[in-house]
């Protein structure tokens, strides 16, 4: 693992839910439209794999965007992401439903985004998460920006780092024999 700051672990060390945009953090930000309004995108297998990992730890993920997308519904439900909304006009007002859903503090949650429109819940997150090729101005915000970009694996980086700071990477790893 990459040398993380101590705020930063200690941030991880708390966090109970991390909520994840999807355009430009579960993917590349890219959009493919097919004919008869078929919309594609590519999701890193690696990410995925790490969210059900992290679900085993007991922790939980949310999906949280501002489009709404079969693609997003059927890769969550592959990955047992319960709580998704889509079409979040007001990401702020969706934020404090789930909070308020799991009983839990701003210092328990973890947000990864990749735009302005994620400013309100980095401002309010506990551990604010950017992928490199996020705006400036959500990398300023950011706690912690990841190496692996957005759909190349930058959730997985997240999550690993929140399991490594909460001493349940070993625990994780059991699974495989390691």
């Amino acid at each position: 693992m990459r040398r993380v700051a101590p705020d930063v672990l200690a941030r991880a060390g708390a966090v109970r839910l991390v909520i994840l945009d999807v355009d430009g953090v579960l993917t590349d930000g890219r959009i493919i439209y097919g004919t008869g309004g078929m919309e594609l995108k590519a999701f890193d297998v690696r990410d995925g794999h790490g969210v059900k990992m992290f679900h085993r730890a007991g922790l939980r993920t949310a999906i949280l965007t501002g489009r709404t997308s079969e693609v997003v519904a059927r890769r969550a439900e592959e990955l047992g992401i319960a709580d998704v909304v889509q079409n979040a006009k007001d990401k702020l007002a969706a934020y404090r439903e789930l909070l308020a859903r799991h009983a839990l503090a701003d210092a328990q949650v973890a947000c990864v985004g990749d735009d302005v429109t994620d400013l309100p819940l980095f401002a309010r997150a506990g551990l604010a998460v950017a992928v490199p090729g996020a705006a400036p101005e959500a990398r300023a915000a950011a706690h912690y920006v990841t190496r692996r970009a957005g759909g190349r694996g930058a959730v997985r980086e997240v999550l690993d780092l929140i399991l490594k700071a909460q001493g349940l990477w070993a625990e994780a790893l059991a699974r495989y024999g390691v």
